[in-house]
């Protein structure tokens, strides 16, 4: 490290003000950050001093999300490696389904056995790692342009948007289709507002909506989307996502058990389908008072209780979903990744403590309505983070503009 650290000092002043590197400064900025806390300190009286700033935060957020990505890995190679076992093929047929994939795998003597803790991580990650790093590499590659032509720095906000978005996507999309959704995430949904902390609605979330309307078929369409590998010509996969089959046929139309989908090994979004991994999140979220607890309290209340109410009228419905238990709506599909790590963002979250909880329960009540009101489309947790998103500085203000009225009241 210290030979790095040498390398950047020797080359910094390239980048400063009127030199000939000066307007590719962000581009050393972000380098020289990402490894090492900078030396610009506070010094006046009138500020107040803590241990957590932006960077510290951000890294904290990205730890709390390691549980969700090595389930994300490991998970996609189970259910992969789950259904070739199914399919009884021959060694060459494996191979051709695995593509370049089950070829790495060979040549490192990784097998397929779903059992098998490491050939699982070892298939998943080579779905995961490709949309990760497209994702990273397309999406900081138009942060350092905006950084550049508006001369500020690359904010690390991004590191987590560029590891957010890829958890909430099935393990088969193309990759060139990973591109264009965190390109609209980052300039449609956040750099023509003005870039971190101006945007108000959250961009992996934004981008994972713009390729789920703009491509449906590849981003919702049947079990080939959810389970990795390439299916073509085989006619054994079929089906669709717990949530997708509750919606068909109710709780029987399930087929884990809670804990199955609690611990998070079913069909579904890469780094989506775990609440065990997201339980773990929270525990370092709020241990370093990251997050917001109301807002995850709030949003599992109003979720839970309208569903309470939807299965108390379940004899009269012909609609499955209002059979579905309210404990079920918590394992399956994205509530609990969206409860954790996509409703509690800082920047598109309300910021009030009331509104907090205003905004919560506004977002708990709002998938269970999609949910539970229109099976047709069983997920709702992307569209109402992204409803609460809107309303959340509407939200605020009335908070603000109540307050206000009751110490002018109070002080007459």
């Amino acid at each position: 490290m210290k030979l790095l650290r040498g390398f950047l000092d020797r080359i910094g002043p390239y980048f400063d003000k009127g030199k000939k590197l000066e307007k590719f400064y962000p581009i050393y900025e972000v380098t020289d950050s990402f490894f090492y806390t900078t030396d610009d300190v506070t010094t006046g009286a009138c500020h107040v001093r803590d241990n957590i700033e932006f960077k510290r935060m951000m890294s904290t957020v990205l730890v709390a999300l390691l549980p969700c990505v090595v389930m994300a890995m490991y998970n996609t190679g189970l259910q992969a490696n789950a259904t070739l076992t199914k399919l009884s093929i021959s060694q060459e047929r494996l191979l051709q389904v695995a593509g370049w994939r089950g070829q790495i795998l060979a040549a490192l003597g990784v097998g397929h056995e779903p059992g098998n803790i490491l050939d699982n991580l070892a298939y998943g990650a080579l779905y995961f790692l490709p949309v990760y790093i497209v994702c990273f590499v397309v999406g900081i590659l138009w942060e350092i342009l905006f950084a550049v032509v508006r001369k500020h720095d690359v904010n690390e906000g991004f590191f987590v948007t560029a590891l957010l978005f890829p958890l909430t996507l099935p393990a088969n999309i193309p990759l060139w289709q990973v591109a264009l959704g965190i390109t609209f995430g980052v300039v449609i949904a956040k750099e023509i507002f003005g870039g971190t902390g101006r945007n108000f609605l959250n961009p992996a979330l934004a981008a994972r909506a713009f390729l789920f309307f703009a491509y449906p078929k590849e981003i919702s369409g049947d079990l080939t989307v959810w389970t990795a590998g390439n299916w073509t010509g085989v006619d054994a996969i079929s089906g669709a996502t717990p949530l997708g089959a509750a919606a068909i046929d109710g709780l029987g139309g399930i087929q884990v058990t809670w804990w199955q989908a609690f611990a998070g090994t079913m069909p579904g979004s890469m780094g989506e389908t775990s609440a065990y991994a997201c339980l773990i999140g929270v525990a370092i979220l709020l241990f370093a008072g990251i997050a917001s607890w109301r807002i995850m309290l709030s949003m599992l209340f109003g979720a839970m209780g309208l569903a309470a109410v939807f299965y108390a009228m379940r004899d009269n419905s012909t609609n499955p979903m209002f059979a579905m238990p309210p404990q079920w709506h918590i394992v399956l599909g994205g509530f609990a990744f969206g409860l954790v790590f996509m409703a509690t963002d800082p920047v598109s979250a309300a910021v009030t403590k009331i509104g907090q909880y205003v905004y919560g329960v506004l977002i708990g009540a709002l998938v269970i309505v999609v949910r539970v009101v229109n099976p047709g489309f069983p997920e709702g947790t992307m569209l109402a983070i992204l409803f609460g998103n809107a309303f959340a500085p509407l939200i605020d203000y009335y908070v603000v503009r109540a307050n206000i009225r009751r110490r002018a009241l109070r002080n007459a």
